[in-house]
């Protein structure tokens, strides 16, 4: 009968592998530790519709979706074309608030926008359709033709245009993902970022509700993931009945609505 073998030591020649703890090897020259540390279990209550819930914030993130100029700034891509973006700067308000709480007890923010290749290779036909039906109007990668982002290529990657707001401050160890369609899941690295840190549950906030927020909460539902929609940090440019009809979809098929003040009410002091 052989003898079990003692669990690796940690000594100074080990170091981990992987992208954050309870989800990496140790690993030194002589031996490899595949066995994760679980991270402790940290509860939060939050009063949500349709029933409360109970998550883990030790597998939660927040996922931002699209709070950029070309669709939140006055002199963005949106407003050029004539849409009120007014809608589109309400999240601003209540992220500035939650952000730092979220930080603060370690769930990490992912800003989720939109990041097109300058040459547009990845991009059909038929989604470039979506925003220059005619075939002259200002679309996807095209320079805004006057005001303050004069020059600055629509949702371009990189581009003044596509930048954050910046009244939102991204921080340091905060993860960005690039999208190219209103589903952030589709030809992206968003799923295996989030499995690779162990996430199951995310929180949702960003424009427009409707549009991308909804395709990317969807299709993490349809993937196995938890998903809340943070209602006063989420908006739509659209009319309100398509607000009214993404909250019951949300509740009624997908996943809960709660609002970022009874989510910090169930965060840890």
């Amino acid at each position: 009968m052989s003898t079990p073998r003692r669990p690796l030591a940690r000594t100074d020649s080990t170091r981990p592998l992987g992208a954050r703890p309870g989800e990496q090897w140790q690993v030194s020259r002589e031996r490899v530790d595949m066995v994760r540390t679980p991270r402790p279990v940290r509860r939060a209550s939050i009063e949500a519709q349709p029933q409360a819930l109970e998550i883990d914030l030790a597998c939660t993130a927040l996922v931002v979706v699209d709070m950029q100029n070309d669709f939140c700034h006055p002199g963005g891509w949106l407003a050029g074309i004539g849409v009120d973006v007014a809608a589109a700067r309400a999240p601003v308000a209540p992220l500035k608030r939650l952000l730092p709480r979220l930080r603060r007890v370690d769930v990490p923010v992912i800003w989720l926008n939109w990041g097109n290749r300058p040459d547009r290779r990845n991009l059909s036909p038929a989604l470039l359709h979506v925003y220059d039906p005619d075939g002259a109007s200002v679309g996807l990668g095209d320079p805004l033709p006057g005001g303050p982002l004069r020059g600055a290529r629509v949702l371009e990657k990189g581009s003044r245009s596509a930048a954050i707001v910046d009244a939102l401050k991204p921080a340091r160890g905060d993860i960005h993902v690039d999208k190219y369609r209103m589903s952030g899941f589709w030809d992206t690295p968003l799923d295996s970022i989030l499995r690779t840190h162990g996430i199951r549950t995310l929180l949702f906030a960003g424009v427009n509700a409707d549009q991308c927020v909804l395709a990317t909460l969807m299709d993490a539902n349809f993937l196995g993931y938890d998903t809340l929609l943070l209602e006063d940090c989420t908006a739509t440019t659209s009319p309100d009945y398509c607000l009214q009809a993404t909250l019951y979809n949300v509740r009624t098929c997908f996943g809960f609505v709660i609002d970022s003040a009874s989510l910090v009410r169930g965060l840890p002091a």
